[in-house]
């Protein structure tokens, strides 16, 4: 990453299905490309297979953040994780690792996986009991709510090598503001509503330089025969003195790319405040009412009945979603989650195309703004805000 801004974001669907893959969905990852590193949302099963058949590129895995501990978004993690990090079989009593030997964890970076309580469990367990040899290191940092321990593993297994230790981070004024930042981007969380304690994360990236207006600079660097160079400075917010003591000031920095990606919902308020504006919203759709539309609609189902239904299970409807990015001023809307019963081949196939419309046209019955369904393998830029 260049120390002054991102020179892209860019989302890759690896899976859009809910609960159950089908033919032309699998189970839930979003595969975040931040510059040249990748981070992923939530590893489903066959997660890894995704990344092959995609541009994704396994090597470039820097962090995994998970929304909750269902299977649908965990069960593709230490397969994942396996692959990323060197890992291959041991045998019961095999307690040393050549590849681990001569510090060589405190040479490379970790992989860094955050989640809610219990994923540093799952994946200590699933590790251990497989007998899985890692070669080369990872953290679990857990986001813990008022009522989870402050302290511990949840999990009588001690940690092995390579696994270094982890944060157990601790809500602020009911969210978890201080998960990850540096230089160019940050990474907040709260907690959202679902059957099992669930987060949505908001990525932001820092203020970057503002647009600069070559007429504005040129006509006093010529006449003092200042180097057309410190444009570059200029370009950063900084302020130049030339020669005869006029002082040219940068534009001012201007926000970055916000992108918010929820987990499972069916109401995600307490993240509003972390989302506002924000410039991609990935919010769930699991089902829709879908009447003379959807052959496998009920014919005593209504919009009222389906929505209740659906928020009952914990999940959201088209129009809950967009609702929601109405809510926060979102500029884009991803819908993602998908049931089974909606195929995601909609680029080929005329009869899922016309559903998956239906569905995009039900959120945007509260949104007035772009709205996408997810497709696998589905991968755009997130522009830079006007």
């Amino acid at each position: 990453m260049a120390p002054q801004s991102l020179s892209s974001v860019n989302l890759t669907i690896l899976g859009s299905a809910s609960a159950q893959p089908s033919s032309t969905r699998n189970h839930s990852a979003l595969a975040l490309r931040l510059g040249g590193d990748v981070w992923l949302f939530d590893c489903g099963e066959a997660t890894q297979h995704r990344i092959q058949k995609s541009n994704v590129k396994m090597g470039r895995i820097k962090k995994i953040f998970i929304t909750h501990t269902h299977g649908d978004h965990i069960f593709g993690l230490l397969p994942l994780m396996a692959s990323c990090l060197d890992g291959s079989g041991g045998m019961v009593n095999e307690s040393e690792d050549g590849r681990l030997q001569s510090g060589s964890t405190e040479e490379t970076q970790p992989l860094e996986i955050y989640g809610p309580l219990g994923t540093r469990a799952f994946i200590r367990t699933g590790i251990f009991y497989s007998y899985t040899n890692l070669g080369a290191p990872y953290v679990v940092h857990e986001l813990r709510l008022p009522t989870d321990p402050v302290d511990g593993d949840y999990t009588t297994l001690p940690p092995r090598s390579p696994e270094l230790p982890g944060r157990n981070i601790m809500q602020t004024n009911g969210a978890w503001t201080d998960i990850f930042p540096d230089e160019v981007v940050s990474v907040a969380a709260a907690p959202i509503l679902h059957s099992v304690p669930c987060v949505g994360f908001v990525v932001t990236e820092l203020p970057i330089p503002g647009k600069i207006d070559p007429k504005d600079y040129v006509p006093h660097l010529k006449r003092t025969n200042t180097p057309m160079s410190v444009m570059r400075q200029l370009q950063q917010g900084e302020s130049v003195e030339l020669s005869d003591g006029t002082i040219l000031k940068g534009p001012l920095r201007r926000p970055g790319r916000k992108v918010a990606i929820l987990g499972d919902t069916y109401d995600p308020s307490p993240i509003i405040d972390l989302a506002l504006d924000a410039d991609l919203l990935v919010h769930e759709a699991t089902n829709a009412h879908l009447p003379r539309v959807d052959p496998n609609t009920k014919d005593d189902d209504t919009y009222e009945s389906v929505e209740a239904r659906t928020k009952s299970r914990g999940h959201s409807t088209p129009q809950m979603a967009g609702a929601f990015a109405k809510r926060i001023r979102a500029k884009r809307l991803l819908l993602n989650h998908f049931s089974a019963r909606y195929a995601g081949n909609d680029d080929v196939d005329e009869e899922a195309k016309k559903i998956m419309e239906a569905i995009r046209g039900l959120a945007m019955q509260e949104f007035d703004g772009p709205v996408i369904c997810a497709r696998d393998f589905m991968s755009f830029d997130v522009e830079l805000p006007h």
